[in-house]
């Protein structure tokens, strides 16, 4: 899926340059103004989530009641809290 996205992006923007090529350039500026705003989500997207750890995340962290089953690989997520800093840790069960 983030592959389509990403080629769905190359062509908006691909568009946005043909549409500067013909002299519409009102338009052209927010069509790749979008295209790139499509690219830049999918690929910073990978930053805004951690990965699964495999074990408790060690001491100063405690463990809380909240539990998911994580989409990707159907297990059982629990989720750790640091008190001190609000950081959060996600944990395979």
């Amino acid at each position: 899926m983030r592959k389509g996205l990403i080629i769905i992006g190359i062509l908006v923007i691909v568009l946005g340059a043909a549409a500067m090529a013909s002299g519409e350039l009102s338009a052209s500026y927010v069509i790749v103004f979008w295209g790139l705003a499509l690219i830049a989500a999918i690929v910073f997207e990978r930053f805004r989530y951690t990965r699964l750890l495999r074990k408790s995340p060690g001491a100063g962290w405690e463990r809380t009641t909240e539990r998911f089953v994580d989409e990707e690989s159907g297990k059982t997520v629990t989720v750790y809290i640091k008190p001190e800093t609000g950081e959060r840790a996600y944990v395979k069960e």
